[in-house]
């Protein structure tokens, strides 16, 4: 009697087993389905304007994805806040987002990391003191950091980390994700709307390349199709709200316009005594927040390069 109840027992339980199994191969399964059939919908930036109101962007991961990934970091971190807009163009364009209100300032690699994610990522370390310091980074005249054990050593201590607050204060670039730059895979339109990657032209000195990957923070927003843009700059979302925003800043006085330059024009100058850059707003936009909502999805951050040196475009070489 008592080895017939437990054989009964054996059944049981190993039904349960069973079903367990069937159970978690179905859960498992669903997720997978959930996954590949759930409709998530793209992020959406929304860029709140002292004085004038709301923006929001819908950004296009699936276009220009390390472009989107490398707004969403410099959005979500702060970066943008207190940024304006510093150039706008009637019938053109607004553009907006410089580090410091410095135009020729690039990002730093502090605006998308911070320490303890080098630490806990060998790989990135690496890349970054391969790429950006050839290998070595010099802390004083004594110490020199050429491995990731070192790093992680001086990470150790609070002292020791401290003689590393400069290791992310480099600024970096983004290859560009458009045509021109052998990147196939964005085909988005510069209509009114588009918010695309600003970057800088060096193609009179022979250095087209350079200036196709020279983006970082500044972006801009057309108001009207500008075909001429097309494969030339990195397209990567769309205003969905707030295009009277965008129109309402674009037509703001400035200080001249680049067609009023010519040979007998002065260019103004601030109270420091440095030019005004044309096409300059008067009173500048302030860029009060960008945060960037991404429905749960975690995007990685950006892919970054060495920032051109532009002392070659003085050098003569290449003219």
């Amino acid at each position: 009697m008592l080895i017939k109840m437990k054989k009964t027992w054996l059944r049981i339980l190993l039904i349960l087993g069973i079903i367990l199994v069937l159970a978690g191969i179905i859960y498992v399964g669903y997720g997978i389905y959930k996954k590949l059939t759930l409709d998530i919908p793209n992020p959406v930036a929304t860029i709140e304007v002292e004085d004038y109101g709301t923006i929001k962007v819908e950004l296009y991961p699936d276009k220009a994805p390390n472009t989107v990934e490398n707004f969403i970091r410099l959005a979500n971190r702060g970066f943008y806040n207190g940024t304006t807009f510093h150039r706008t163009v009637p019938d053109f364009v607004i553009q907006g987002g410089a580090r410091e209100g410095d135009t020729a300032a690039s990002p730093l690699l502090s605006d998308v990391y911070n320490l303890d994610e080098v630490l806990a990522n060998k790989d990135l370390f690496e890349a970054i003191l391969a790429v950006f310091y050839n290998g070595e980074y010099e802390i004083d005249d004594n110490t020199t950091i050429t491995t990731y054990d070192e790093f992680e050593n001086l990470m150790s201590s609070e002292e020791g980390k401290s003689k590393l607050d400069n290791f992310l204060n480099i600024e970096y670039n983004i290859t560009g994700e458009f045509v021109a730059n052998g990147y196939e895979d964005n085909n988005l339109k510069h209509e009114a709307g588009v918010i695309s990657m600003a970057r800088s032209d060096y193609s009179n000195w022979g250095y087209t390349e350079q200036g196709y990957n020279s983006a970082g923070c500044q972006f801009f927003i057309t108001t009207e199709a500008n075909s001429g843009l097309d494969g030339l700059y990195a397209a990567f979302g769309k205003v969905i709200e707030g295009m009277d925003i965008v129109e309402e800043i674009s037509n703001l006085e400035v200080y001249y316009r680049s067609t009023e330059v010519d040979s007998d024009f002065e260019t103004p100058k601030d109270d420091e005594g440095n030019e005004i850059a044309s096409d300059t707003p008067k009173e500048e936009p302030v860029i009060k927040s960008i945060t960037v909502e991404t429905y749960g999805v975690e995007y990685d951050a950006p892919v970054v390069s060495t920032v051109f040196d532009t002392s070659l475009l003085l050098s003569g070489m290449n003219y």
